[in-house]
C-alpha cells in the first residue's frame, strides 16, 4: 500500500460538547492518506474549573498519537504542580512523561494494544497474555508500575507524534505545543498564533539539533524527520549525556499563557493537514463567516475539511489526515482582571521551560 489511497476517505468522526464556560466542536477525517494517524482529546471538565483540548498528529504510525490522547491529560492532573495552580509546569512534565511511560515492558504492551496487535479472540499480544493491569482504574493505584518481561529493555517507539494542547481555567488559557500542530486564538476577528511550528530550520531548533550530534538535510532532522520537537521518535533521544530537553528531537513544549477577555471569540487547534492549506487568518476568517449561519461547531470543522481536501494527490497539499477542534467562549468570560493584553505572536512571545528535573 502506498502513502495515498486511490480515493479519499471523507467520512468524519465529529463531536460537540459544552459546559458553563465554553462549547466545542471537533472533527477528524482520514482523507487521502492510507492510514489515519491523528488523535485528539476533548474534556470539558478536567476538573471543576478546567477544560482540556488536545490534537496529536502521528508520524510513522498511529500509536504515539493514540497513547497521548489516552494518557497525557491524566498526567497533567497527577503532577504536584497542577494542584499548586502551575498548569504550565504540569503540562511540560506531562509531555516528558509520555516518553518515559512508553518505555519498558509496560510501555511496549500499551503500544501493542493501541496498535491493534492484540488478537481479540485469544487475548494474546505477540505471544504474551493480555492482562487488564493497564486499566484506567489501576493506573491510579500503581501509577504505571514497572513490569518484568521480554520487552523490559524496550527504549520506546521509533514512531512519534506532535502534541498541541490548550487548557482553559476561568479566564486563563494555557497552550503547550511540541511539533507543527497549531493553536490560534481569534480576538476581535484577528488571528494570533499561540504556538510556534517547530521546524528544524528555526535557529533555536537547529542549534539544539547540531549540539546534540544531529544534522539537518533537505529541511529534515538527520535527513528523515521534518519536525524538531515531538513525543516519541526515541531514535533521536539516545544521547545519555544530555537531558531530555536537549536531545536531537525533544518533547519539550513551548508554553504560552494568555489572559482571556471579552474580545476573544474562539480558539482553534488543528493538525498541519489544515494549516498546510489555510493560514491562521484565513481559517479564522472562514470560521467567522460560517458562524453567521451555523451554530453546531463540529459542522464548521467539517466544512473546513471539505474545503481543504485536495481534488487529487498531485499537489500534496490537502492530502493529509485532518483534525480540528473549535472552542467558542461563552460571554462574559472576564474574571477580576478587566484589561487583557493582546497575545504576542509566538515567534516573539512563547516561553519554553528548560529547567527539567
Amino acid at each position: 500500500m502506498g502513502v495515498y489511497l486511490s480515493t479519499p476517505k471523507t467520512d468524519k468522526f465529529s463531536e460537540d460538547g459544552e459546559n458553563r464556560r465554553l462549547k466545542y466542536g471537533l472533527s477528524s477525517m482520514q482523507g487521502w492518506r492510507a492510514t489515519m494517524e491523528d488523535a485528539h482529546a476533548a474534556i470539558t471538565d478536567l476538573d471543576a474549573s478546567t477544560s482540556f483540548f488536545g490534537v496529536y498528529d502521528g508520524h510513522g504510525g498511529k500509536v504515539v498519537a493514540k497513547f497521548c490522547a489516552k494518557y497525557l491529560h491524566k498526567q497533567v492532573l497527577k503532577h504536584e504542580a497542577y494542584a499548586a495552580g502551575d498548569i504550565g509546569t504540569s503540562l511540560q512534565k506531562a509531555f516528558f512523561r509520555m516518553d518515559e511511560m512508553m518505555r519498558g515492558q509496560r510501555g511496549w504492551r500499551e503500544l501493542a494494544v493501541l496498535g491493534d496487535k492484540i488478537n481479540k479472540f485469544t487475548g494474546m499480544i505477540e505471544g504474551l497474555i493480555w492482562s487488564p493491569r493497564s486499566s484506567d482504574a489501576n493506573d491510579q493505584v500503581d501509577d504505571w508500575a514497572f513490569e518484568e518481561g521480554p520487552h523490559s529493555d524496550f527504549s520506546g517507539p521509533t514512531s512519534g507524534s506532535t502534541a498541541c494542547v490548550a487548557i482553559v481555567r476561568e479566564n486563563k488559557l494555557v497552550v503547550a505545543n511540541a511539533g507543527d500542530s497549531r493553536c490560534v486564538i481569534s480576538r476581535k476577528g484577528q488571528a494570533y498564533n499561540l504556538s510556534r511550528d517547530h521546524k528544524p530550520d528555526l535557529e533555536l531548533e537547529r542549534d539544539r539539533i547540531l549540539k546534540a550530534g544531529g544534522f539537518i538535510h533537505a529541511g529534515r532532522v538527520n535527513g528523515s524527520l521534518n519536525l524538531a520537537r515531538a513525543i516519541g521518535d526515541m531514535e533521536f533521544k539516545q544521547n545519555k549525556f544530555l537531558p531530555a530537553e536537549k536531545q536531537i528531537v525533544t518533547a519539550n513544549p513551548d508554553i504560552n499563557i494568555v489572559e482571556l477577555c471579552d474580545d476573544d471569540d474562539f480558539i482553534v487547534l488543528a493538525c498541519d493537514g489544515i494549516w498546510d492549506c489555510m493560514s491562521s487568518q484565513q481559517l479564522v476568517d472562514y470560521i467567522h463567516e460560517q458562524l453567521h449561519s451555523e451554530t453546531k461547531l463540529s459542522a464548521v470543522c467539517e466544512r473546513v475539511m471539505d474545503r481543504c481536501l485536495a481534488p487529487s494527490t498531485a499537489g500534496g497539499e490537502g492530502c493529509d489526515n485532518m483534525t480540528m477542534i473549535l472552542v467558542q467562549f461563552k460571554k462574559p468570560i472576564k474574571g477580576e482582571n478587566e484589561e487583557s493584553a493582546v497575545p504576542e505572536e509566538v515567534a516573539g512571545g512563547s516561553q519554553s521551560a528548560e529547567n527539567t528535573s
